[in-house]
């Protein structure tokens, strides 16, 4: 397996294109993402590219975009020192520190920005690998909401919600 050499860098629209085709495939795939199995590209564009304070980044090697993450404020007013992010990787480079690129900037890109801690609203507790990396980049789960997302192959499952001070 080759050695990714993963940069993460601010996304701009001319991403799109590569972080579509993966996002597409992951949403309709119904696994590990809490969104319409068959969102649009509109809707999943204008959903990822957050007006700011939002941010939006890319995992890439090279010119390759391997994976993308998307982070802000969780509330808005008394709650908005709590960030919040989602991320997306290709599954063709999954298990190869995209993930955990893209986690460790998020987390540090938030602490940089003045939040006092990050949440993670809604983590598919069948995604094993993504709680087990969460959590060893500091993220505690602090409640389980259960059998709140319906797995395509387990049924109803739990949506943990994962939290850490900053």
């Amino acid at each position: 397996m080759k050695l990714l050499v993963v940069l993460v860098r601010d996304a701009d629209l001319q991403d799109w294109p590569a972080i579509w085709p993966f996002m597409r495939n992951i949403a309709a795939a119904g696994e590990t993402f809490s969104w319409d199995r068959d969102i649009s590209e509109q809707r999943a564009r204008e959903r990822w590219f957050r007006e700011p304070p939002g941010r939006t980044v890319v995992a890439v090697d090279g010119g390759a975009v391997l994976g993308s993450a998307v982070s802000g404020p969780n509330h808005e007013g008394p709650a908005g020192h709590v960030a919040t992010a989602s991320f997306m990787v290709d599954p063709a480079h999954a298990g190869r520190g995209v993930g955990r690129a893209l986690g460790q900037h998020v987390l540090a890109q938030a602490r940089a920005d003045g939040f006092r801690a990050m949440q993670f609203n809604a983590v598919v507790e069948t995604n094993t690998r993504a709680v087990a990396l969460w959590q060893s980049l500091g993220m505690e789960i602090v409640a389980t909401l259960p059998q709140a997302f319906h797995h395509p192959q387990h049924g109803y499952v739990g949506l943990h919600v994962m939290y850490q001070l900053l």
